[in-house]
């Protein structure tokens, strides 16, 4: 009776302006907490008095007031009463969803597939108590299932910056789509997949995005997918060279991202902070890519006669120069060292590559030297292929003499 008497003060009050189009809603305010079949008469008997069947707006909003189920009870409930309301062609079926279980959006999507039309919400989730079912995020979920919301959130970051000026909240770091996290991976898996995914996507050119742990292009909504990954001493090996490669061009082998790894994540425990890009870039050069002066091939002369290599290697380090000889111009060298400093040196690791094409492309050698039992690393770029790699043993066995030397 209640209800009925207020949709009557609705009509009535509407008739006295009727130059104006008028729209009728109306809530049962404990929908979720009562029986559907009376929740179905009350609201036929509104529905009776606004008469939609002859061309005026009827909204039946349904809300979860305070969230006293799981999802899937009150989608159970709006497909109830979507079979059971009378004129349902005549009616908008709304929802409003609350999110006292925090279960809101989810409440709503399955509402809307239960039958609804029409859903009711917040800019980021602000509303009563706990906040009701946030735009942006149902919105975004539809669009990364490939439903337009027909809602335009390509500048994310404007949205952000008006909602915590309006309400002088913060928006949460972790918040779903929105949130400045959302696009940072910090697990060294999740790290790899994305620089492997993002290759992967680049070089095929594919027609849709296909990201592993990035539903969205970031770029959809304004932000930049450059910025997924930030290192602190729990990221892991593939974050690192995912940042070189990005943010230098340096394409680093696979087994030299664990020794890269090592170093910055010692660097950030030692500060205790995140690693940024160009203090990953400086710690790369200083631990595998500067040559020391002393070490510096500064020239080598190399004679083949009968299958063995000997060779002639100048360094400042090292007077007279090196003598060596072996199969090819690495275990020559490899051999001179030894001789003169009494050691065994392992090549466990030697890759080489062109950086570009053309004949003045610039060599890479990524080299790793066990030495009595230590790993040493580097890289090094020249334009003589056979220089590089040479420069790369006497790089990666110079960071032996310095520990050396440290040690001492």
């Amino acid at each position: 009776a209640i209800a009925v008497q207020g949709a009557k003060w609705v009509r009535e009050y509407a008739s006295q302006n009727p130059e104006t189009h008028w729209s009728f809603q109306y809530s049962p305010e404990s929908f979720t907490g009562t029986e559907m079949d009376y929740a179905v008469e009350v609201c036929d008997a509104v529905i009776a008095e606004w008469k939609p069947e002859t061309g005026r707006k009827v909204i039946i909003n349904l809300p979860a007031t305070v969230e006293v189920s799981t999802p899937n009870v009150y989608a159970d409930q709006i497909e109830y009463f979507c079979r059971h309301i009378s004129q349902r062609e005549h009616i908008t079926i709304s929802l409003h969803t609350h999110n006292d279980r925090g279960c809101g959006v989810a409440a709503a999507e399955l509402a809307v597939m239960a039958g609804a039309d029409r859903v009711e919400g917040t800019l980021i989730g602000n509303g009563e108590r706990t906040g009701n079912m946030d735009i942006v995020t149902m919105g975004m979920n539809l669009y990364s299932q490939g439903v337009d919301p027909e809602l335009d959130f390509s500048n994310i970051k404007e949205i952000i910056e008006v909602v915590e000026f309006c309400t002088e909240l913060p928006v949460s770091a972790r918040h779903p789509w929105a949130g400045e996290l959302v696009y940072t991976a910090f697990s060294g898996s999740h790290q790899d997949a994305i620089r492997k995914s993002i290759s992967y996507h680049e070089q095929h050119n594919l027609e849709h995005w296909d990201v592993a742990y990035l539903p969205i292009d970031p770029r959809d909504i304004g932000r930049e997918y450059e910025a997924v990954v930030r290192i602190n001493s729990q990221s892991g090996k593939g974050g690192v060279a995912l940042v070189l490669e990005r943010d230098y061009g340096i394409q680093l082998p696979k087994w030299m991202h664990g020794a890269i790894s090592k170093v910055v994540q010692k660097a950030s425990e030692n500060t205790g902070a995140e690693i940024t890009s160009l203090q990953i870039k400086s710690l790369y050069d200083e631990h595998f890519a500067a040559i020391d002066p002393q070490w510096a091939l500064s020239g080598y002369d190399l004679h083949t006669d009968a299958g063995i290599v000997k060779g002639t290697f100048k360094v400042p380090a090292v007077q007279p120069p090196l003598q060596g000889k072996g199969t090819g111009a690495i275990e020559a060298l490899v051999q001179a060292l030894e001789a003169a400093y009494g050691v065994t040196i392992r090549v466990t690791h030697f890759d080489e590559n062109a950086l570009a094409e053309g004949t003045n492309a610039q060599a890479q050698a990524c080299i790793a030297l066990d030495i009595n039992g230590s790993t040493y690393c580097s890289v090094i770029t020249a334009e003589d292929t056979s220089a590089a790699s040479l420069q790369a043993v006497l790089s990666a066995f110079s960071r032996r003499q310095i520990e050396q030397v440290h040690a001492a």
